[in-house]
Formats: C-alpha cells, structure tokens, sequence
C-alpha cells in the first residue's frame, strides 16, 4: 500500500487500550471484518512486563500513567501502512522522535495514549483516513522525579546520571526568589518504593515509611553531607512555603510578612517589620487574631505600650496570625475592628525582605 493514498478503514468504535512495558497503547477504529490489527489479540490482562533497562523501583511503578522521556524506546505501528511503522525508535534528549512524513514530534511528557492521539491526529490531518497507531514502550530509560511548590522551574526533570537533593533543585532553577512566594524551612521527599537505611542526624525526620522531611536552612548552609540524600526516580520533591504574619491598623508599613527562614516571629519583630505604630496607635487595645483549622476565630488581646516597655512578656505569633492595631480616633471600634481587619487581609501586600 503506498504511504501517498489515504487508507479508508471501515467505521467503528474507537478502541484505546495500553501496552506499557508489554501492554501497547493502541488507538484504533474497528477494521473491517476479516482485518485483525497485527498485535491486537495480544492485548490481555495477563500480559507481562517484560525486562527492561532500569531499576526495579522504576519498573514496580509503570503503568498506565508512566510519562516518556529521553532515551525511552519505542515501537510504533501503523495498521495497514508499513511504510510507516517505525520497529525502533528513541526518545531523543530533546523530548523528540523521527517519524516518517511527520518529522520530529514531541514524545517526552507525554504517556502513551497521548502520544497515540497526538500522532493520530497528525497523520489524519493530510496523509491518512482513520489512522490506526498503536505505541509500544519497548524499554525505559527516563527516570522522571517531580519537583513542587515555590522553585523557580517547579515540573517534571529526568535524571541521566546520580543526582543528589541539592542537584535537582538547581536543575529546578533553585528556590524561587520572583514574586511574593517564597520558600519555607523545609523540603519533603516522597519516594514510592520507602526509605531505607537514612542516617540519623539532625534537620532530618522520617514522617513515615515513604515521607522524609528535611531542614532547608541545614542543608544550604550546614555542615551536615548526610541531609543531601540521593534523589531516585519517581521521587517527588517538595518545598515548603514559608509562613507569612499580617500586620495592619494603625502601622506605619500594613502587610503580610513572609517569615522565609525565621521559625517564629515575636510582636516586637513583627511590628519592626511594619515599621512601627503610628502616633494615633491605640497600644492598649491591639489584639492577635487566629484562625483554628476549623476556621473559627480566636481573638488575644494584647498590650503594646506594656510590651513596648518591657514590662509584659512579647507574645509568638502563628502563622498567618493577624496582629491589629486599632486607630485611638475610634473610627472603627468592637467587633467591627476586628471584622475590618480580616476583611482587609486579603488585598494587602505581601511583603519579602
């Protein structure tokens, strides 16, 4: 059959099914009678992984989701259209594959019904009439890890040799320093296949069995190589967002202060951060407001000329505490203060130092 004639196929249900490792990603429309798509009755739920290069964790989580990446190689089929079938093709280290007529086309970060459809549509669009591909992951060589939360570059990065933590947030473009999100105090790994054998130092925390926490702070700037775990593939790595409290009313600089790589924030210091009270400060009747998880609502009162003076204890403050500093003129008093306060929260600017 030449590649240049369209290829009608008879009408059908379209058929989607995947092989992974064994299991063939096949998006297809049923052939006319008598027409049995090479490889299609090989498709059960018997069907074995076979093999392939790559450790036994990566091989323990494919399935139908597994995202191809650089150095994957794949078998791609056109029913009826040899000439374009390709027995062995690889994922290039830029995300592409060769294919005939078509070029180069992205296969990196797709899984493989996506591709299936992705190459579908592009043969259907001059070459062919219902094309019938099916994609066969033949081996894996990606080894995806996902890196989340406030990095510059957060998504999904391949490793083509041994990385360690600190390695694969550079690859991340390191902690995000744009915009008002910034990183917290701590990294979480998840890792499928559990952690075993993790030293015992200070700054890491297994949470459990697949979870282990690790300090920032000692790990950019310790002395402790042991916090720099290995990172293998279908870890996900993510960084915490720091902690921000709100300081409003009658200050002179009203915000959200993200805490960055302070543990905790005292009044005095949040009130440093706003830059002080202004002159019409009523001190005596300032207040933390809290929110619990339940989303009810706890009000401290405070003193803030006592504070001020040394002479009552300066009181912690929680994360996204708001401390409110009420004006003397009485403009806005009670509850209402305390309402306003909150009520204002959400358009204040985020401030980072």
């Amino acid at each position: 059959m030449s590649v240049s004639q369209r290829c009608p196929l008879a009408a059908g249900v379209g058929l989607v099914g995947l092989w992974l490792g064994g299991v063939a990603a096949t998006c297809a429309q049923t052939p006319a009678a008598g027409d049995t798509p090479p490889g299609l009755a090989a498709v059960s739920q018997e069907a074995q992984v076979p093999s392939a290069t790559g450790d036994a964790t990566t091989q323990a989580a494919l399935g139908p989701n597994y995202v191809m990446g650089p150095e994957d190689v794949l078998e791609i089929e056109v029913f009826n259209v040899p000439e374009l079938s390709s027995k062995e093709v690889r994922v290039a280290n830029d995300g592409t594959i060769m294919l005939p007529l078509l070029g180069r086309v992205q296969a990196a970060g797709l899984t493989a019904p996506q591709l299936v459809e992705s190459l579908q549509a592009k043969w259907a669009e001059t070459y062919l009439q219902n094309p019938q591909v099916t994609v066969f992951i033949k081996t894996f060589q990606a080894k995806p890890v996902s890196v989340i939360g406030p990095v510059e570059k957060p998504g999904l990065y391949y490793l083509t040799a041994r990385r360690n933590l600190l390695e694969v947030l550079s690859m991340a473009g390191g902690l995000a320093t744009r915009g008002t999100i910034a990183a917290g105090r701590t990294v979480l790994v998840t890792r499928k296949s559990g952690f075993k054998d993790l030293p015992s130092v200070e700054g890491l925390r297994l949470l459990d069995p697949g979870r282990v926490e690790i300090n920032l702070q000692k790990l950019l700037y310790g002395q402790e190589p042991a916090l720099n775990i290995e990172i293998i593939p279908l870890d996900t790595i993510a960084v915490s967002r720091a902690d921000i409290v709100y300081v409003v009313g009658a200050v002179r600089k009203a915000g959200g202060f993200v805490l960055e790589d302070r543990e905790k924030v005292t009044v005095l210091q949040a009130l440093a951060m706003a830059e002080g009270l202004e002159g019409t400060a009523a001190r005596g009747s300032a207040r933390i407001i809290r929110r619990g998880e339940d989303g009810s609502k706890t009000e401290i009162p405070i003193d803030l000329g006592k504070i001020l003076k040394g002479r009552s204890r300066d009181v912690e403050l929680a994360a996204n505490d708001i401390l409110f500093v009420p004006d003397s003129t009485g403009k806005v008093a009670g509850k209402r203060a305390s309402e306003a306060a909150i009520g204002i929260v959400s358009g204040l600017i985020i401030w980072r130092r």
